[in-house]
Protein backbone atom coordinates (compact mmCIF):
# COMPACT_ATOMS: atom_id res chain seq x y z
CA UNK A 1 0.00 0.00 0.00
CA UNK A 2 1.09 3.54 -0.70
CA UNK A 3 0.27 6.98 0.61
CA UNK A 4 0.91 8.74 -2.72
CA UNK A 5 -1.75 10.67 -4.58
CA UNK A 6 -2.42 10.41 -8.31
CA UNK A 7 -1.59 13.12 -10.80
CA UNK A 8 -3.72 14.36 -13.64
CA UNK A 9 -2.43 15.04 -17.12
CA UNK A 10 -3.60 16.80 -20.23
CA UNK A 11 -3.51 15.62 -23.82
CA UNK A 12 -3.58 17.42 -27.14
CA UNK A 13 -6.63 17.39 -29.38
CA UNK A 14 -6.36 15.85 -32.86
CA UNK A 15 -4.88 18.04 -35.58
CA UNK A 16 -6.95 19.01 -38.63
CA UNK A 17 -4.79 16.64 -40.68
CA UNK A 18 -5.81 13.80 -38.36
CA UNK A 19 -9.48 14.79 -38.59
CA UNK A 20 -9.28 14.88 -42.38
CA UNK A 21 -7.69 11.44 -42.45
CA UNK A 22 -10.37 10.06 -40.10
CA UNK A 23 -13.23 11.35 -42.23
CA UNK A 24 -11.58 10.16 -45.46
CA UNK A 25 -11.08 6.67 -44.06
CA UNK A 26 -14.57 6.55 -42.56
CA UNK A 27 -16.02 7.37 -45.98
CA UNK A 28 -14.08 4.52 -47.57
CA UNK A 29 -15.18 2.09 -44.85
CA UNK A 30 -18.81 3.17 -45.29
CA UNK A 31 -18.53 2.53 -49.03
CA UNK A 32 -16.91 -0.87 -48.41
CA UNK A 33 -19.61 -1.83 -45.82
CA UNK A 34 -17.64 -4.74 -44.28
CA UNK A 35 -20.53 -5.47 -41.86
CA UNK A 36 -22.13 -7.18 -44.84
CA UNK A 37 -19.81 -10.17 -44.36
CA UNK A 38 -18.01 -9.66 -41.03
CA UNK A 39 -19.43 -10.31 -37.56
CA UNK A 40 -18.33 -8.60 -34.34
CA UNK A 41 -16.40 -11.70 -33.34
CA UNK A 42 -14.25 -11.65 -36.48
CA UNK A 43 -11.45 -9.95 -34.59
CA UNK A 44 -8.03 -9.03 -35.89
CA UNK A 45 -5.25 -6.92 -34.39
CA UNK A 46 -2.66 -4.34 -35.32
CA UNK A 47 0.38 -2.91 -33.58
CA UNK A 48 1.01 0.82 -33.40
CA UNK A 49 4.39 1.44 -35.08
CA UNK A 50 5.76 3.94 -32.54
CA UNK A 51 4.42 2.72 -29.20
CA UNK A 52 3.94 -0.99 -29.88
CA UNK A 53 0.44 -0.74 -28.41
CA UNK A 54 -1.98 -3.37 -29.67
CA UNK A 55 -5.43 -2.57 -31.01
CA UNK A 56 -8.10 -5.15 -31.90
CA UNK A 57 -10.66 -4.36 -34.58
CA UNK A 58 -14.29 -5.46 -34.47
CA UNK A 59 -16.74 -4.63 -37.26
CA UNK A 60 -20.19 -3.79 -35.93
CA UNK A 61 -23.41 -3.65 -37.93
CA UNK A 62 -24.37 -7.18 -38.95
CA UNK A 63 -27.79 -6.75 -37.33
CA UNK A 64 -28.37 -3.44 -39.10
CA UNK A 65 -28.62 -1.45 -35.85
CA UNK A 66 -25.27 0.21 -35.10
CA UNK A 67 -22.71 0.53 -37.87
CA UNK A 68 -19.22 1.08 -36.49
CA UNK A 69 -15.59 0.05 -36.46
CA UNK A 70 -14.47 -0.51 -32.87
CA UNK A 71 -10.83 -0.64 -31.81
CA UNK A 72 -10.44 -2.38 -28.46
CA UNK A 73 -7.33 -1.08 -26.77
CA UNK A 74 -4.72 -3.54 -25.58
CA UNK A 75 -5.17 -6.85 -23.79
CA UNK A 76 -7.63 -5.23 -21.40
CA UNK A 77 -9.83 -4.12 -24.28
CA UNK A 78 -9.66 -7.52 -25.98
CA UNK A 79 -10.48 -9.35 -22.74
CA UNK A 80 -13.36 -6.98 -22.08
CA UNK A 81 -14.74 -7.58 -25.58
CA UNK A 82 -14.85 -11.35 -25.11
CA UNK A 83 -16.38 -10.96 -21.65
CA UNK A 84 -19.13 -8.81 -23.18
CA UNK A 85 -19.77 -11.51 -25.77
CA UNK A 86 -20.03 -14.15 -23.04
CA UNK A 87 -22.42 -12.04 -20.97
CA UNK A 88 -24.80 -11.56 -23.88
CA UNK A 89 -28.20 -10.46 -22.58
CA UNK A 90 -26.72 -10.16 -19.06
CA UNK A 91 -24.34 -7.41 -20.16
CA UNK A 92 -24.82 -4.26 -18.08
CA UNK A 93 -24.02 -0.68 -19.16
CA UNK A 94 -21.67 -0.44 -16.16
CA UNK A 95 -19.54 -3.31 -17.46
CA UNK A 96 -19.58 -2.11 -21.08
CA UNK A 97 -18.39 1.34 -20.01
CA UNK A 98 -15.33 -0.18 -18.35
CA UNK A 99 -13.96 -1.65 -21.59
CA UNK A 100 -11.45 0.73 -23.28
CA UNK A 101 -12.23 1.22 -26.95
CA UNK A 102 -12.36 3.73 -29.77
CA UNK A 103 -15.20 3.87 -32.26
CA UNK A 104 -15.80 5.28 -35.70
CA UNK A 105 -19.57 5.00 -36.07
CA UNK A 106 -22.14 6.10 -38.63
CA UNK A 107 -25.01 8.00 -37.08
CA UNK A 108 -28.18 9.87 -37.93
CA UNK A 109 -28.07 13.65 -38.10
CA UNK A 110 -29.60 14.15 -34.63
CA UNK A 111 -26.69 12.29 -32.99
CA UNK A 112 -24.11 14.76 -34.30
CA UNK A 113 -23.02 17.44 -31.85
CA UNK A 114 -22.11 21.07 -32.43
CA UNK A 115 -18.42 20.22 -32.00
CA UNK A 116 -18.69 17.48 -34.63
CA UNK A 117 -20.37 19.92 -37.02
CA UNK A 118 -17.67 22.53 -36.49
CA UNK A 119 -14.98 20.06 -37.56
CA UNK A 120 -17.02 18.96 -40.58
CA UNK A 121 -17.54 22.59 -41.59
CA UNK A 122 -13.81 23.34 -41.40
CA UNK A 123 -13.16 20.33 -43.63
CA UNK A 124 -15.94 21.31 -46.04
CA UNK A 125 -17.84 18.06 -45.48
CA UNK A 126 -21.57 17.48 -45.84
CA UNK A 127 -23.62 14.35 -45.23
CA UNK A 128 -27.20 13.34 -45.83
CA UNK A 129 -29.38 10.38 -44.86
CA UNK A 130 -29.64 7.73 -42.18
CA UNK A 131 -26.44 6.28 -40.73
CA UNK A 132 -24.47 8.65 -42.97
CA UNK A 133 -22.77 10.93 -40.44
CA UNK A 134 -19.33 9.74 -39.22
CA UNK A 135 -18.71 10.17 -35.52
CA UNK A 136 -15.53 9.38 -33.59
CA UNK A 137 -15.53 8.68 -29.87
CA UNK A 138 -13.29 7.32 -27.11
CA UNK A 139 -14.78 5.00 -24.52
CA UNK A 140 -12.58 5.45 -21.47
CA UNK A 141 -13.35 3.22 -18.45
CA UNK A 142 -15.84 4.88 -16.10
CA UNK A 143 -16.43 7.82 -18.43
CA UNK A 144 -19.08 8.95 -20.88
CA UNK A 145 -18.13 8.37 -24.56
CA UNK A 146 -16.21 11.50 -25.50
CA UNK A 147 -14.22 13.27 -28.18
CA UNK A 148 -10.88 11.86 -29.28
CA UNK A 149 -7.48 13.03 -28.13
CA UNK A 150 -4.58 13.15 -30.57
CA UNK A 151 -3.07 9.76 -29.69
CA UNK A 152 -6.53 8.15 -29.77
CA UNK A 153 -7.16 9.64 -33.21
CA UNK A 154 -3.88 8.17 -34.47
CA UNK A 155 -4.82 4.72 -33.19
CA UNK A 156 -8.28 4.89 -34.73
CA UNK A 157 -6.76 6.00 -38.04
CA UNK A 158 -4.52 2.95 -37.94
CA UNK A 159 -7.49 0.69 -37.15
CA UNK A 160 -9.51 2.04 -40.08
CA UNK A 161 -6.57 1.68 -42.45
CA UNK A 162 -6.08 -1.95 -41.46
CA UNK A 163 -9.82 -2.62 -41.77
CA UNK A 164 -9.65 -1.51 -45.40
CA UNK A 165 -6.80 -3.99 -45.94
CA UNK A 166 -8.11 -7.00 -44.01
CA UNK A 167 -11.88 -6.87 -44.61
CA UNK A 168 -11.77 -7.41 -48.41
CA UNK A 169 -9.35 -10.32 -47.96
CA UNK A 170 -11.60 -11.84 -45.30
CA UNK A 171 -14.56 -11.72 -47.71
CA UNK A 172 -12.58 -13.85 -50.16
CA UNK A 173 -10.95 -16.12 -47.58
CA UNK A 174 -12.36 -16.11 -44.00
CA UNK A 175 -9.44 -18.28 -42.87
CA UNK A 176 -7.19 -15.21 -43.07
CA UNK A 177 -8.25 -14.31 -39.52
CA UNK A 178 -7.53 -17.75 -38.13
CA UNK A 179 -3.80 -18.43 -38.52
CA UNK A 180 -4.00 -21.57 -36.35
CA UNK A 181 -6.42 -23.75 -34.40
CA UNK A 182 -5.64 -21.94 -31.15
CA UNK A 183 -8.22 -19.49 -29.79
CA UNK A 184 -5.33 -17.31 -28.60
CA UNK A 185 -3.68 -16.86 -32.01
CA UNK A 186 -4.67 -13.69 -33.85
CA UNK A 187 -3.89 -12.11 -37.16
CA UNK A 188 -1.99 -8.97 -36.12
CA UNK A 189 -0.86 -6.40 -38.66
CA UNK A 190 2.63 -5.06 -37.97
CA UNK A 191 4.67 -2.37 -39.68
CA UNK A 192 8.15 -3.50 -40.69
CA UNK A 193 10.36 -0.81 -42.21
CA UNK A 194 7.36 1.14 -43.43
CA UNK A 195 5.48 -1.83 -44.86
CA UNK A 196 2.42 -3.41 -43.23
CA UNK A 197 2.52 -7.20 -43.02
CA UNK A 198 0.46 -10.02 -41.53
CA UNK A 199 1.80 -11.74 -38.43
CA UNK A 200 0.54 -14.43 -36.11
CA UNK A 201 0.54 -13.39 -32.47
CA UNK A 202 -0.57 -15.40 -29.45
CA UNK A 203 -2.64 -13.13 -27.22
CA UNK A 204 -4.37 -14.30 -24.06
CA UNK A 205 -7.69 -12.58 -23.44
CA UNK A 206 -7.30 -12.49 -19.65
CA UNK A 207 -6.13 -9.21 -18.18
CA UNK A 208 -4.57 -8.96 -14.74
CA UNK A 209 -4.75 -5.56 -13.10
CA UNK A 210 -2.24 -4.43 -10.52
CA UNK A 211 -3.01 -1.66 -8.07
CA UNK A 212 -0.82 0.55 -5.93
CA UNK A 213 -3.33 0.84 -3.10
CA UNK A 214 -3.38 4.10 -1.14
CA UNK A 215 -3.46 4.20 2.65
CA UNK A 216 -3.56 6.66 5.54
CA UNK A 217 -1.19 4.70 7.76
CA UNK A 218 -1.97 6.70 10.89
CA UNK A 219 -5.68 6.00 10.45
CA UNK A 220 -4.90 2.33 9.80
CA UNK A 221 -2.83 2.13 12.98
CA UNK A 222 -5.64 3.77 14.96
CA UNK A 223 -8.15 1.32 13.55
CA UNK A 224 -5.89 -1.61 14.41
CA UNK A 225 -5.85 -0.48 18.05
CA UNK A 226 -9.66 -0.84 18.06
CA UNK A 227 -9.48 -4.48 17.02
CA UNK A 228 -10.75 -7.12 17.42
CA UNK A 229 -14.10 -5.87 16.16
CA UNK A 230 -17.58 -7.30 16.59
CA UNK A 231 -19.44 -5.89 13.58
CA UNK A 232 -20.01 -7.27 10.09
CA UNK A 233 -19.52 -4.35 7.73
CA UNK A 234 -21.21 -4.41 4.34
CA UNK A 235 -19.32 -2.55 1.60
CA UNK A 236 -20.52 -1.78 -1.89
CA UNK A 237 -19.34 0.36 -4.79
CA UNK A 238 -21.64 0.91 -7.75
CA UNK A 239 -21.61 3.18 -10.77
CA UNK A 240 -24.40 5.74 -10.98
CA UNK A 241 -26.36 5.94 -14.22
CA UNK A 242 -26.16 9.70 -14.76
CA UNK A 243 -22.85 11.22 -15.94
CA UNK A 244 -21.33 14.29 -14.32
CA UNK A 245 -19.42 17.01 -16.16
CA UNK A 246 -17.54 19.38 -13.87
CA UNK A 247 -16.49 21.66 -16.75
CA UNK A 248 -17.91 21.95 -20.27
CA UNK A 249 -14.50 21.22 -21.77
CA UNK A 250 -13.80 18.19 -19.60
CA UNK A 251 -14.74 14.56 -20.18
CA UNK A 252 -18.00 13.62 -18.40
CA UNK A 253 -17.73 10.69 -16.02
CA UNK A 254 -20.00 8.34 -14.12
CA UNK A 255 -19.60 8.75 -10.33
CA UNK A 256 -19.22 5.63 -8.22
CA UNK A 257 -21.07 5.42 -4.92
CA UNK A 258 -19.18 3.90 -1.99
CA UNK A 259 -21.46 2.81 0.88
CA UNK A 260 -20.57 1.12 4.16
CA UNK A 261 -23.23 -0.17 6.55
CA UNK A 262 -23.32 -2.27 9.73
CA UNK A 263 -25.03 -5.54 8.84
CA UNK A 264 -27.11 -6.20 11.97
CA UNK A 265 -28.36 -2.68 12.74
CA UNK A 266 -28.42 -1.33 9.18
CA UNK A 267 -26.59 1.78 10.43
CA UNK A 268 -24.90 3.66 7.58
CA UNK A 269 -21.25 4.05 8.45
CA UNK A 270 -20.43 6.27 5.51
CA UNK A 271 -21.12 7.07 1.86
CA UNK A 272 -19.08 8.96 -0.68
CA UNK A 273 -19.06 9.64 -4.40
CA UNK A 274 -15.82 8.70 -6.14
CA UNK A 275 -14.72 9.93 -9.57
CA UNK A 276 -12.97 7.54 -12.01
CA UNK A 277 -10.44 10.25 -12.78
CA UNK A 278 -7.79 10.58 -13.98
CA UNK A 279 -8.33 6.82 -14.46
CA UNK A 280 -10.68 4.19 -13.11
CA UNK A 281 -7.68 2.28 -11.72
CA UNK A 282 -6.61 5.28 -9.66
CA UNK A 283 -10.11 5.52 -8.24
CA UNK A 284 -10.00 1.90 -7.12
CA UNK A 285 -6.62 2.52 -5.50
CA UNK A 286 -8.26 5.03 -3.14
CA UNK A 287 -10.89 2.60 -1.85
CA UNK A 288 -8.96 0.93 1.03
CA UNK A 289 -7.94 4.35 2.37
CA UNK A 290 -11.50 5.62 2.15
CA UNK A 291 -12.76 2.60 4.07
CA UNK A 292 -10.21 2.95 6.86
CA UNK A 293 -10.88 6.67 7.20
CA UNK A 294 -14.62 5.97 7.40
CA UNK A 295 -14.30 3.29 10.08
CA UNK A 296 -11.61 4.70 12.37
CA UNK A 297 -13.00 6.01 15.69
CA UNK A 298 -16.45 4.80 14.59
CA UNK A 299 -16.54 1.00 14.46
CA UNK A 300 -14.14 -1.93 14.39
CA UNK A 301 -15.10 -4.68 11.90
CA UNK A 302 -14.97 -8.41 12.52
CA UNK A 303 -15.45 -9.03 8.79
CA UNK A 304 -16.19 -7.29 5.50
CA UNK A 305 -19.17 -8.41 3.44
CA UNK A 306 -19.24 -7.64 -0.29
CA UNK A 307 -21.32 -8.71 -3.25
CA UNK A 308 -18.74 -8.10 -5.97
CA UNK A 309 -15.89 -10.61 -6.43
CA UNK A 310 -13.62 -7.84 -7.73
CA UNK A 311 -14.17 -5.81 -4.55
CA UNK A 312 -13.48 -8.96 -2.54
CA UNK A 313 -10.03 -9.25 -4.15
CA UNK A 314 -9.35 -5.51 -3.84
CA UNK A 315 -10.00 -5.56 -0.07
CA UNK A 316 -7.91 -8.65 0.70
CA UNK A 317 -4.71 -6.67 1.54
CA UNK A 318 -6.63 -4.40 3.95
CA UNK A 319 -8.37 -7.39 5.53
CA UNK A 320 -4.99 -9.04 6.06
CA UNK A 321 -3.73 -5.90 7.83
CA UNK A 322 -6.78 -6.02 10.13
CA UNK A 323 -6.63 -9.83 10.52
CA UNK A 324 -10.23 -10.28 9.33
CA UNK A 325 -11.98 -11.99 6.41
CA UNK A 326 -13.63 -10.58 3.30
CA UNK A 327 -16.82 -12.57 2.76
CA UNK A 328 -18.71 -12.58 -0.53
CA UNK A 329 -22.45 -12.75 0.09
CA UNK A 330 -25.47 -13.05 -2.18
CA UNK A 331 -27.27 -10.06 -0.70
CA UNK A 332 -26.13 -6.89 1.08
CA UNK A 333 -29.25 -6.24 3.15
CA UNK A 334 -28.22 -3.01 4.87
CA UNK A 335 -26.52 -1.49 1.82
CA UNK A 336 -29.46 -2.26 -0.46
CA UNK A 337 -31.83 -0.63 2.02
CA UNK A 338 -29.61 2.44 2.13
CA UNK A 339 -29.53 2.67 -1.67
CA UNK A 340 -33.32 2.48 -1.85
CA UNK A 341 -33.62 5.29 0.70
CA UNK A 342 -31.08 7.35 -1.19
CA UNK A 343 -32.99 6.77 -4.42
CA UNK A 344 -36.22 7.98 -2.85
CA UNK A 345 -34.45 11.02 -1.40
CA UNK A 346 -32.91 11.95 -4.75
CA UNK A 347 -36.28 11.50 -6.43
CA UNK A 348 -37.66 14.42 -4.45
CA UNK A 349 -35.46 16.89 -6.30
Amino acid sequence: MSSKEGKTNTAAAPTMDQWKRLYDLAGRVKELAPWGWMDEGDIFGFQMPASGELGFVSVMGTLGEHYAIAVYQGIRGLGGFWQMQELGAKLTPEFALQVPQLQASFEDRDMITTKDREIMKKLGLKFRGRNAWPQFRAYRPGCFPWYLEGAEAEMLICGLEQTLDVAPRFEVDPDVLFPSDSDEDYLVRVNENGTWKDSQVQVGSSYEQTFNLEMDFQALEDLQTMMPGKASVEIDISMLSEPVQEDRKERPFFPYLLIMAEHDSGYILGSELLAPLPTLEMMWEQVPRKIVEGLVNVLAPKEFQVGDPFLQVLLQPLAAELDIKVKKVARLTAVNRAKRELGRFMGRF
